[in-house]
């Protein structure tokens, strides 16, 4: 297998100054970020601890009165009383509204005095009894500095949340913009494909610049005082689509050297990136037809109101991109390597596998950039034929969408009122055994080998022998996890999972880079047809691993998490604002409103939410779906848990269907260019089938899962076999 993105050792690594200034930047607003995240259990250990060091219930002494240096009391502490009582009568004789509100006489001025006296020497006694106790105990100063340093900070980003995911989101885009990473049904790779992506993005970014200006001016005028942060968003994104439109033009007028000569204008607009179509369609429609110049900000201010959500989602994709720092998939798939397993068989066990990482990267699309590339390689080595084998690598992230922890179905939990987390989660096992099962039997009844696989008394100690270096990473998961469930009472769930999980990830990263000698990768050698074997297949072995450290390794998944984070959002802001588009012009009203059959609303629904799909990220979606078709379906009579289970199916039916194809452009994406293109040349003289598996394949696995999901619930409803 020839040289391609499968292979690189430098995927990710910054390749200048302005690439290392922006890793290092995002590497501490993440690094902020999973203090925000962690700050309020971990503040609440602190303040613990403190009282379990520094307090002294024979004194009375507490650690929340040591968290700041005392302070002298203000009031006089030896006065003479009898002086004071004087001069209070003296003041009293001379007040002329005295009279009116009465005269307090000597003996009741005295007792104030008194007691005002004993209260300040209280507080001196107090002051001089801290005093003293911070001097016995010096540490308290360390610990202090450290505790309140903490608090300072997690009560910083706690309240500036927003702004924080504005950084991220900004400095991500930019440099996504400037390295030609938006994500485009095709990549450009000539002159021409560079100039109409040019022309394309500049379009697109000043109808945002254009939206984003009228947001700013109209919150001005509103006669209403704006928020300093809030201000200063505004300024982020009127400065962020400026850059953004300037670095379009550069890119245009000195685009990237051209790898190929074709001057198609149809493959040069589909390198076009989607959200530039998205931009340019919200822009022209707001603007000329809509009356609402604004639109586009409006929509884009989603983004700040989900900022919990989203910072998860950049958190997601760092641990995603953590994970392709580490040989934990690599180490994992060598268990089922020595049972030489047929490639459908393999492929079936890898999915099952993968649904677990899909559930705790967050959404389907990271893992398949994460692992998208290794679940390619080993398929095809196994003899998957190439277009299989993407196929593979598209649906990894499909099928654990609807476990726990995934982040998807906590933002329709949240915006759902009729359905909680642990309904979805239920339901959503028995979706997962669905469609992993119906993968299994059109494999198998498409395979031309049903069953392959090699003398369990040689796979079995190999297979067992390939634990021996898995378990060191999965006792460092476990050792986080106990952690934070021991040390901080917090378990891992699909609320905390977006923190821990990185931590996890950043753990098993150093535990890679401290080992001394990183293991051989297995050799690569494809299964040949005549030779019935696989290690006599003469196919070369992958380049060695690069040895780096720690800091690097992180320093490369950061800056590959700048991409996609980059690409990603843009994307999801801009289907937000599409979202708000059919909103506007009231998609839902051509829905019939007497339907008579709950089948046919099904139908219509299902229809409308795979088309969804098909053109918008899972969280624009769900936005979209949550203000107009979920009223729609629970006024006919749909149950809400039902309704998203059908919801969910249908995105990923989307996701891998064409025009778009969400994960099959990822897919592509981590598998590389190059070896997509030698797929396909590979069976341009085979059937239909086989010339387009890829696409086919996973649309026969989901539409069969939509109709069984759609359906099947209501039948068994309709027939009274459950309520």
């Amino acid at each position: 297998m020839q040289e391609n993105a499968l292979e690189k050792q430098d995927h990710g690594k910054p390749k200048n100054g302005f690439e290392w200034l922006s890793t290092v930047i995002i590497f501490f607003l993440l690094v902020l970020t999973l203090i925000i995240g962690t700050g309020e259990m971990i503040h609440g250990q602190l303040l613990r601890m403190g009282e379990k060091l520094y307090g002294d219930p024979d004194t009375g002494m507490q650690y929340s009165f040591l968290r700041a240096e005392p302070q002298q009391p203000s009031c006089e502490r030896n006065i003479n009383i009898d002086a004071q009582v004087q001069k209070q009568l003296a003041a009293n004789k001379n007040d002329e509204f005295a009279d009116f509100f009465g005269v307090a006489s000597a003996e009741e001025i005295r007792a104030s005095l008194v007691a005002a006296q004993a209260s300040c020497e209280e507080k001196y006694q107090f002051y001089e009894q801290t005093l003293k106790y911070i001097d016995k105990n010096p540490s308290v100063r360390t610990y202090r500095a450290f505790e309140t340093t903490f608090f300072g900070i997690f009560k910083f980003g706690t309240e500036y949340r927003a702004l924080l995911l504005m950084l991220i989101f900004a400095i991500s885009a930019i440099m996504a913009t400037f390295n030609t990473h938006h994500i485009g049904l095709r990549a450009p790779t000539s002159k021409l494909d560079y100039k109409v992506y040019g022309v394309f993005m500049i379009l697109g970014n000043l109808f945002l610049l254009s939206a984003s200006i009228f947001q700013y001016q109209s919150a001005m005028n509103a006669g209403v005082e704006v928020a300093p942060d809030l201000k200063i968003i505004y300024w982020i994104w009127m400065i962020l689509f400026s850059l953004l439109s300037l670095i379009s033009l550069f890119k245009m007028i000195k685009p990237p050297v051209a790898t190929t000569t074709h001057r198609s204008i149809g493959l040069a607009l589909l390198s076009v990136p989607l959200y530039a179509y998205m931009a340019i369609l919200t822009g022209t429609a707001f603007s000329f037809f809509m009356n609402y110049p604004m639109g586009q900000a409006i929509y884009l201010g989603q983004l700040i109101e989900f900022s919990n959500i989203f910072l998860s989602l950049s958190l997601f994709i760092w641990a995603g991109m953590l994970l392709k720092q580490t040989r934990v998939v690599d180490l994992f798939l060598n268990i089922l390597r020595p049972w030489n397993f047929a490639p459908e068989t393999l492929t079936w066990l890898i999915l099952l596998a993968a649904a677990l990482p899909t559930a705790y990267t967050g959404a389907s699309g990271i893992f398949v950039i994460a692992a998208g590339a290794i679940i390619y390689r080993e398929v095809w080595n196994a003899g998957g034929r190439r277009q299989y084998a993407i196929a593979a690598s598209a649906m990894s992230g499909s099928l654990g969408v609807v476990l726990r922890p995934c982040l998807l179905i906590v933002v329709i939990a949240s915006l759902n009122k009729e359905v909680t987390t642990d309904l979805l989660y239920h339901y959503g096992i028995y979706v997962f055994l669905l469609t992993s099962t119906i993968f299994l039997l059109i494999s198998l009844i498409l395979a031309k080998e049903k069953f392959r696989i090699a003398s369990p008394a040689i796979a079995l100690p190999n297979s067992v022998r390939a634990l021996v270096p898995v378990s060191p990473y999965i006792l460092i998961g476990i050792l986080v996890w106990a952690f934070y469930k021991l040390a901080l009472d917090t378990n891992l769930n699909e609320f905390t999972a977006p923190v821990i999980m990185p931590i996890i990830l950043l753990a098993l990263v150093l535990f890679d880079t401290l080992r001394r000698a990183p293991e051989p990768l297995p050799p690569v050698g494809h299964w040949d047809e005549t030779l019935k074997d696989y290690e006599t297949a003469n196919a070369p072995s992958p380049k060695p691993r690069e040895r780096i450290g720690f800091f690097k390794s992180v320093g490369y998944a950061t800056n590959e998490t700048i991409g996609h984070i980059g690409a990603l959002m843009v994307l999801m802001a801009l289907s937000v604002s599409v979202g708000g588009f059919f909103e506007r012009v009231e998609i839902m009203h051509v829905m019939p409103t007497d339907l008579s059959s709950i089948f046919l609303a099904i139908t219509l629904l299902a229809v409308m939410m795979v088309l969804v799909g098909m053109v918008m990220d899972p969280f624009g979606a769900v936005i979209l779906i949550t203000a107009t078709v979920a009223p729609v379906a629970y006024a006919y009579g749909i149950d809400p848990v039902h309704f998203w289970m059908i919801a969910l199916v249908s995105f990923e039916l989307g996701y891998v269907s064409p025009p778009v194809a969400l994960n099959q452009l990822l897919a592509r994406q981590a598998i590389g260019d190059a070896e997509v293109t030698e797929a396909d040349a590979e069976v341009k003289h085979l059937s239909f089938y086989y010339r387009y598996e890829r696409w086919i394949l996973p649309l026969m696995v989901m539409i069969p899962a939509l109709f069984v999901v759609a359906y099947v619930p209501y039948l068994f409803k309709l027939f009274g076999w459950y309520h």
